[in-house]
């Protein structure tokens, strides 16, 4: 059966994104990139909230284009937008780029689509987490933690309801000083 994967960039102290939707801290050069690439292809979906799949719908289907693309971010371009993405929203009603709009977070049609064939699913954008925390439908967090206080923004983990013990399956440290933390679901 495939796994729901959240894959997020957070802070040291916690924040996915700045006041006013900043990222302009992250850390992201080539080496961690080709790794974000090499993780999403191996997917078999993204599923996203609808600020996140509109923000990667804004830039992603044509950065391959963009002469002041890396390599790595041009390669990521055609992951995009071949990779089948499902966004939850209750305010699209249709999506480009591969994707079909899902209105709620139903445990039962969550369990049918990890339950069909193909790579694990990439959970991503902070709301749709909490959501699928509080159903406790997200079987491994890979967090990014960037080396940067912000002080203040908008945390990942937003559900003060949920409680959840996870087991340590791996780290995996970059050059820039970003470190990637891997758990899975205890099984406690």
């Amino acid at each position: 059966m495939r796994k729901i994967i959240l894959m997020m960039s957070v802070s040291i102290d916690g924040f996915f994104e700045g006041p006013d939707r900043d990222i302009s801290w992250h850390l992201v050069d080539e080496a961690l990139h080709q790794h974000f690439n090499d993780e999403c292809r191996a997917m078999g979906a993204f599923l996203d909230g609808r600020i996140t799949h509109e923000l990667m719908a804004d830039f992603w289907p044509t950065a391959d284009q963009d002469p002041d693309s890396t390599a790595a971010m041009a390669e990521f371009a055609g992951i995009w937008r071949d990779m089948p993405k499902f966004v939850f929203s209750r305010t699209l009603t249709t999506a480009e780029w591969n994707t079909k709009v899902i209105r709620d977070v139903v445990p039962e049609e969550i369990a049918q689509l990890k339950a069909q064939p193909g790579g694990d699913l990439g959970l991503g954008g902070a709301n749709l987490a909490a959501t699928f925390m509080r159903h406790d439908l997200i079987d491994e967090y890979r967090l990014y933690v960037h080396p940067v206080v912000l002080g203040q923004g908008h945390p990942l983990f937003q559900s003060p309801d949920v409680r959840m013990n996870l087991k340590l399956a791996g780290t995996r440290t970059f050059g820039n000083g970003v470190v990637q933390l891997r758990y899975e679901r205890s099984q406690d």
